[in-house]
Parts: structure tokens; sequence; C-alpha cells
């Protein structure tokens, strides 16, 4: 038989509602609990997030909230705020709140690893595979977009922006990799060119 307890709240703080507040997100007060972004939340229905709940916490100023597994589930879709009644920020005050949790460390795995292929890629979803770009030819569009995948030169300029806002610390970067992936990028040369290019 599994052993059943009630977690016992202990920490209490204003810093954390003062926090979102100064963020400009006073109208977090104005929440009445209704559970109608929890409802329509399309995370919701396939994870356990609850943003009814994480807006309470915050109202409450439990700083837990900022370790819950939770905070990372939300998409940032927006269909909270368009559907709360006192169409309050919710999804803004979420990723405030996610700012907050990794200046404490606490960053979720998954978007850690994201981070450190924007890092090396220029891309957070990169389109590395002949599917893509075949289906951009088709399209009568180039094989590779117009991004860093058409200018792997351009990863050094993101590394740099990324570096002096020590984003590459937050999330653990290591500059000697980083340095060797970016050699193979910059000498990279697409496969195809597609009709559109050689007009």
């Amino acid at each position: 038989m599994s052993d059943l307890r009630s977690v016992k709240i202990t920490n209490f703080s204003n810093d954390l509602s003062d926090q979102i507040k100064d963020a400009g997100f006073k109208e977090i007060d104005g929440c009445i609990q209704c559970g109608t972004c929890t409802g329509g939340c399309p995370s919701g229905r396939r994870t356990a997030l609850s943003t009814r709940s994480i807006i309470r916490k915050v109202q409450l100023g439990l700083d837990e909230v900022l370790y819950d597994r939770d905070l990372w589930y939300c998409s940032t879709c927006y269909t909270c705020l368009e559907r709360c009644p006192r169409k309050l920020p919710i999804t803004d005050i979420i990723i405030q709140l996610r700012n907050l949790a990794v200046q404490k460390g606490n960053m979720h795995p998954t978007h850690v690893s994201l981070s450190h292929h924007l890092y090396n890629t220029g891309h957070g979803v990169p389109i590395d595979n002949e599917k893509w770009e075949n289906l951009r030819e088709y399209h009568d569009l180039s094989a590779k977009p117009p991004t860093v995948h058409s200018h792997p030169e351009a990863i050094k300029e993101l590394q740099i922006l990324l570096e002096s806002s020590k984003f590459d610390e937050l999330v653990g970067i290591e500059i000697e990799e980083s340095e060797e992936k970016y050699e193979k990028e910059i000498n990279y040369v697409p496969k195809r060119v597609s009709n559109t290019q050689q007009s």
C-alpha cells in the first residue's frame, strides 16, 4: 500500500508576487480562480499543467512554483489569455516565472537541450532532413530556408549575441565544443539548388 501524505507547504514569501508585479503584471491579483484558463488549456489536456494552480501559487507567494515541473508544460499558445474573463496575461506571467526559475538554477532538461541546440545550430527545430527539403522545393522554395541553414556563418554572430547576454553560462554551454561545431557548420555547402535560385 502506498504511503499517501499531504505535502506541508512551509515556504511563503511576498518576494515572488512582488517580482511578478514589478515585471508589470499587477493585474495578477484580479484572478478570480474561475478555472477557465485550465479548462481551455491545450497542454493541460495532455499533461498535468494547471495554469489556475500556478497563478494561485503566485498569488499566495509560494516559491515552490519556481520548482514545479508543470511550469514548463505551457506551450505559450495564449489560449488562456483569449478566454480569461479578466484578460489576465497568464502566458506572459508563466514566461516570467520561467525566467525567475532559471535565475534560481531550475530549468527543465528539455529546455536546456533545446537551448544548446539553438546555440550550436541557430535553430530550435532545424530542417535537416531530405523530406522537408523536397517539400520546400516542391513549392518552388530553396531547399534550405534563408536562415543559418543557408548562411551558417551567421551562427557565429548568434553565438556572440548569446554570449554577451551570458546565455551560454545560464544553460551550461561549453564554448570549446561550440567552436568545433561552428567550424563544421561554416563549411556547409547546400546539396541542391532549387529552380528559384537558378533563375
